[in-house]
């Protein structure tokens, strides 16, 4: 008995390794791309909107479509998709690599002061190695309006890139960084760690204890995790995409000079709600995103529980 205690505990303090996390991210980011990008679209869209053309959400997404046609709402899914893709394999796998160094020894628990470092450490990881860069090529694209792809100066994803390291060096790729930094970070680090207290407080669910999550349960649990970000990373979004909008003018120069400078002159020229522009939308597409991708990612990761953890039929 002493043994199979032993065993019971064991498999207790189990953990999902962090490229079974990483698998499940990068298949819950595809779903969640091409469900999703018109939000997106419509979100840059708005964000870059300072001569009031777009009435809201609703009039800015039946313009789009009135003006440049349906295939518009999906502009930038290539680059969006392999970025969602990467970016989700980077965040679970780095999380749960982060999270390995926050256990207890003894318990194999990990506190949620530990939750808000892993993901505030994997926020800033997937900032600067995959979400910048794609997220400027992405936004680079989707701000070009009208019907002739021909009068587009980015032809495509990889031109666009192209072109940007031509005219603006490699670092502008780059261009705010700072901004996305500050916004992933944070964002992670409030969304391990609910998503963690959700799954315990609704469904009493513990990592590695082989409870398996219907998909419902689990949208639920990343739909309410993926509320509070955008609240608090307004202004970071809002910065960040004004930075990787804008290219220099005929003299070489830019509007905005960093992420201080930027938040300064958008609150001095459009006021404090300004900084929040865009807020609905990454509303509408955050939580319904973090419910999608949880909701793959889950049962990735629980037939893995089941199977290896646990040792349960299938």
């Amino acid at each position: 008995m002493a043994a199979a205690a032993a065993r019971t505990d064991s498999k207790s303090q189990a953990s999902i390794p962090p490229y079974m996390k990483a698998i499940s991210g990068s298949l819950g980011g595809v779903v969640e791309a091409c469900c999703l990008q018109p939000i997106d679209v419509i979100k840059t869209r708005l964000q870059l909107d300072r001569g009031g053309a777009y009435k809201g959400i609703a009039h800015c997404g039946s313009t789009v479509v009135r003006t440049e046609g349906v295939r518009a709402l999906w502009k930038g899914l290539t680059p969006f998709a392999t970025h969602l893709t990467l970016k989700y394999t980077l965040r679970m796998g780095s999380n749960a690599m982060f999270q390995s160094a926050f256990k207890d020894s003894e318990t194999g628990k990990v506190s949620n002061h530990g939750r808000l470092l892993s993901g505030f450490g994997a926020g800033v990881l997937e900032a600067l190695a995959i979400v910048t860069p794609f997220e400027v090529v992405k936004i680079r694209l989707q701000q070009q309006k009208g019907l002739s792809p021909e009068l587009f100066k980015y032809k495509g994803p990889i031109h666009c890139a192209r072109t940007i390291v031509r005219e603006e060096s490699i670092l502008g790729l780059w261009s705010g960084a700072a901004p996305t930094v500050m916004r992933n970070g944070t964002n992670q680090a409030v969304m391990f760690t609910a998503k963690n207290s959700f799954d315990v407080l609704l469904w009493n669910k513990h990592e590695g204890d082989g409870k398996p999550l219907q998909p419902w349960q689990s949208m639920i649990s990343g739909f309410l995790a993926g509320t509070a970000g955008p609240f608090c990373t307004g202004p970071f979004d809002v910065v960040k995409t004004r930075l990787m909008a804008q290219t220099r003018d005929g003299e070489g120069g830019l509007k905005y000079k960093g992420m201080v400078h930027a938040i300064r002159t958008i609150y001095a020229e459009e006021g404090l709600v300004a900084l929040w522009r865009g807020l609905l939308p990454r509303l509408m597409r955050i939580p319904p995103g973090q419910a999608i991708m949880w909701a793959v990612a889950d049962q990735v990761t629980g037939l893995y529980e089941k199977r290896y953890l646990l040792d349960a039929p299938l």
